[in-house]
């Protein structure tokens, strides 16, 4: 790559230029540190075989400093999707049950919204849809930063969370559910072309915030794909034009998705496994009460700190995930 980058007529594209650049920037931020890592490895290797025991603290104190450094480092090699190290949408949808689902939904568009903070990416509400009393009907999230889309593709799926109902007069116990869906985003991608004749362009007047002019003028846009039945949309931007863009890129990562679930269901038929590769099946449970507990039923990894992981201490369990996917890839 950094060969195509010394090519002659490299810039009569700019946005294959663009794109290279991007890219062999990303790949250089994973690989610089292991080299860096790998010669400090070296260095304390060296060091130890011409240590004395007296040394013994020091050579451990270092080593669970290399350790801990090679723990986070791991983690990037096993985002190697073509779309792992860019940028994703996160849309966040109640299910059955109402108000309780709503704010079920609510509570993990937060946690993806504090996951985000914690990673210093940048994570801008582009749709919302409120619920009628509390939480939200559905709400999807653009994220932009380093291997946002390979971190948080390990959210998708529908998530259960059991407790003490706040909206149940006697206090019952109630169990609720709301789906996650992650979508990279494709941006300046060709891989996927849409024909405007099998779309259906609404515009209508934005309900949330965002100054006078989003709320005064039909600058919202919704996209309906006619053969699939696919509907997103777009509200956040200033202008039509914005709107209309954004949303086209998110039509353009369903379709993509959509495809992607079709070729692997017809492995799966033609290989005759018993698996499920269903996007929306149960993927973690949250237990509030009658105990303290968050178990990934994918990896069996769970903890007590309940409190935590919905205030967006996810990489644990982002982490076991991505292990878990590697090796069964």
């Amino acid at each position: 790559m950094e060969k195509e980058t010394n090519a002659e007529n490299l810039w009569n594209d700019h946005q294959r230029a663009e794109k290279l650049f991007n890219r062999l920037k990303a790949l250089k931020k994973q690989w610089l540190p292991m080299l860096e890592l790998l010669a400090r490895v070296h260095d304390l290797l060296e060091i130890a075989k011409a240590s004395h025991a007296t040394d013994l603290p020091a050579l451990e104190s270092e080593y669970g400093v290399l350790e801990k450094e090679w723990s986070i480092a791991e983690r990037a090699l096993y985002l190697g999707g073509k779309y792992d190290l860019g940028n994703a949408y996160v849309t966040i949808s109640g299910g059955a049950g109402g108000t309780e689902a709503q704010d079920w939904a609510g509570m993990l568009g937060r946690m993806i919204l504090r996951y985000c903070e914690r990673k210093e990416w940048k994570a801008e509400v582009v749709e919302r849809t409120d619920g009628q009393e509390a939480g939200i009907k559905s709400m999807t999230i653009h994220v932009a930063g380093d291997a946002a889309y390979g971190h948080l593709k390990c959210e998708r799926g529908t998530h259960r969370l059991v407790r003490l109902s706040p909206f149940n007069a006697k206090n019952l116990r109630q169990t609720s559910f709301a789906l996650i869906e992650v979508l990279p985003d494709m941006q300046g991608s060709t891989e996927i072309e849409v024909n405007m004749n099998d779309l259906r362009v609404d515009t209508y007047r934005s309900g949330g915030a965002g100054g006078q002019h989003v709320n005064k003028t039909d600058s919202a846009v919704r996209l309906t794909h006619l053969p699939t039945g696919i509907v997103v949309a777009c509200q956040n931007e200033r202008s039509q034009l914005q709107n209309r863009e954004r949303a086209m890129n998110m039509l353009k990562a369903k379709l993509l998705e959509r495809k992607h679930l079709e070729e692997a269901a017809e492995k799966k038929r033609l290989k005759g496994s018993a698996t499920t590769a269903d996007f929306g099946s149960q993927i973690r449970s949250y237990v509030l009460h009658p105990y303290q507990m968050v178990k990934d039923l994918r990896t069996n990894y769970e903890t007590s700190d309940t409190q935590g992981v919905l205030d967006g201490d996810l990489d644990l369990l982002i982490e076991a995930e991505l292990k878990r996917e590697a090796k069964e890839g």
